[in-house]
């Protein structure tokens, strides 16, 4: 049965969609395109008429896991009085690190994307520097001067904590990571 333009543009979502949730909770090699069209209700078929490869999937589906990560970002910050403070207690909190499919993807796919080609990583790079720009705002909102090393250091403290609150079975040790990332952001940005 031939499908509609209209309807391989939404199967064509989903699929980057389903990806974008299942390489964070796997891999970019733990998991196949068998299992994954199989989680967006199709065959495996339909993958290359719609993909050129499994590298432009993941390209693909990491572009949408950047964007889902600043959305929710936006979303931690809207109508809040301490912005920062919001995007803080958001990450660094146990409900994130437990968030394996809905996660930030830089930890999920971080050390993943380092081995993949310039396609892959191009999302990964726009993505960060998004990340950066906003951890800018909120220290420049902060009264604090230069701002772009001390972003690079608060970024790369919190997707460190909640990395290694991640790799640890002791959940106790776990929001230790988380806690002493979030006092060390603080002082970082002066806040």
């Amino acid at each position: 049965m031939r499908v509609s333009r209209t309807q391989a543009a939404e199967n064509r979502e989903t699929v980057i969609n389903v990806a974008s949730r299942l390489f964070r909770e796997r891999g970019f090699d733990g998991i196949g395109l068998k299992d994954l069209m199989k989680g967006a209700g199709l065959t495996q078929g339909a993958f290359y008429k719609q993909f050129a490869s499994k590298d432009d999937l993941a390209a693909q589906a990491s572009r949408r896991a950047m964007e889902s990560a600043i959305r929710r970002w936006s979303a931690a910050t809207a109508a809040n009085d301490d912005p920062f403070g919001a995007v803080i207690a958001f990450y660094l909190s146990m409900d994130h690190r437990g968030e394996k499919m809905d996660g930030c993807p830089i930890v999920a796919l971080g050390s993943d994307a380092a081995r993949q080609g310039k396609d892959v990583k191009a999302p990964f790079e726009a993505g960060i520097k998004e990340h950066l720009e906003i951890l800018g705002r909120f220290i420049a909102e902060t009264g604090g001067g230069e701002f772009d090393g001390r972003a690079m250091a608060i970024l790369s403290t919190m997707v460190g904590a909640v990395l290694l609150s991640r790799v640890v079975n002791d959940p106790d040790l776990a929001q230790a990571f988380l806690d002493a990332a979030t006092e060390q952001v603080r002082e970082a940005a002066g806040a």
